[in-house]
């Protein structure tokens, strides 16, 4: 009879499929033939002319299965999708057979299925596929993977808790970054485990699993880069540069791992960011170049300089959304997790052994 497991997540941006896949490899290297599914594809973006998620693709090549993507992703839950099922163009239940048949598909003959959830675990109400219904259609074992962010993050896992009830085996706690982590061992594990919910690993935060850099921002913003600086820094916050540029100095100075985005014509702006050690990156809005001269000293002092066709406020919604959402798993961040999860987690709890 095969396992299967569902990877849900009471936030967004969790790592819930570098987690997933790392599972699934340990498993399959234990000798378990596994397969990967995420029934609803909510990280969309288009790939040879459709929009598809990319984290299914990504499976295929960690786990080197064959797979037909469309079966590892029956549902593609797109904005329009959910205004067709809100209008009523959509049948919970053929969807829900729908997912059962491709589900039944990829388990013939399998010890395990690893099922990543949608970005949050109530996505899908509106066709009746929240995670939950996902675990009882499919009858699967569901670990929360969940983030800390304080205390009031608890509350939270104790909502999805209650919801997935007997079959919820278990959380980790994952991304702990140092600050926290004395409190979350000490503190929020013996509390949850006292609701009866078992903690099954705390992992630490990793740079080189969650950190964005700045070769990832100029990816995911569709950049041009203006100079042959390192794109491998890593970038946490972003600041505007619309004050003057002695003001301007003085707040670059107080920040570290910081993105500037101002015009192509600040070149004032742009010149005070030269100067702050912080600064690793300096994003150009509209399209336009800037000064040569600046653009020389951003060379010598090797600092990227991007520049985007997009208005300053498109710009800040694209670099807000790729900070909060982290860096987008690849196969090395997948052997990463993997690792942490053997040196932080119950692994044999995980994939119950």
């Amino acid at each position: 009879m095969t396992r299967t497991t569902l990877l849900s997540s009471p936030t967004e941006s969790t790592g819930k499929t570098a987690v997933a896949l790392a599972l699934a490899s340990e498993a399959q290297e234990r000798g378990d033939d596994v397969g990967y599914m995420k029934p609803r594809g909510t990280s969309l973006e288009s790939v040879v002319g459709k929009t598809l998620d990319s984290d299914p693709m990504l499976a295929r090549e960690v786990l080197d299965v064959e797979d037909e993507v469309h079966e590892m992703e029956p549902v593609v839950y797109s904005p329009t999708f959910v205004e067709e099922a809100v209008q009523g163009r959509v049948d919970p239940e053929e969807l829900r057979d729908e997912v059962k048949t491709a589900y039944d598909k990829l388990a013939d003959g399998r010890g395990s299925i690893f099922l990543e959830g949608a970005d949050v675990y109530t996505t899908g109400g509106v066709v009746g596929l929240t995670d939950a219904d996902i675990a009882r259609v499919l009858d699967a074992h569901v670990v929360l993977i969940a983030g800390f962010d304080g205390y009031r993050s608890v509350d939270g896992i104790l909502a999805a808790a209650r919801v997935f009830g007997d079959r919820l085996a278990g959380v980790v706690l994952n991304g702990v970054e140092d600050p926290g982590f004395d409190d979350v061992e000490g503190s929020v594990v013996p509390f949850l485990e006292s609701r009866g919910i078992p903690v099954h690993g705390v992992l630490p935060y990793d740079r080189s699993v969650a950190g964005v850099t700045v070769a990832d921002l100029r990816d995911r913003l569709n950049a041009t880069s203006l100079t042959d600086a390192s794109h491998d820094g890593y970038v946490e916050r972003f600041l505007v540069g619309a004050m003057s540029g002695e003001e301007a100095l003085r707040q670059f100075r107080r920040t570290k791992d910081a993105v500037v985005v101002t015009g192509a014509d600040r070149a004032d702006v742009q010149s005070a960011a030269l100067e702050a050690p912080g600064v690793r990156c300096i994003v150009l809005a509209g399209g336009l170049e800037p000064p040569s001269a600046v653009v020389s000293k951003a060379r010598e002092k090797d600092v990227p300089i991007l520049s985007v066709g997009l208005d300053t406020v498109a710009v800040l919604d694209g670099i807000e959304e790729v900070v909060q959402q982290g860096r987008k798993p690849d196969a090395s961040t997948v052997d990463t997790v993997r690792d942490l999860l053997t040196r932080h987690a119950d692994v044999d709890a995980l994939l119950g052994d």
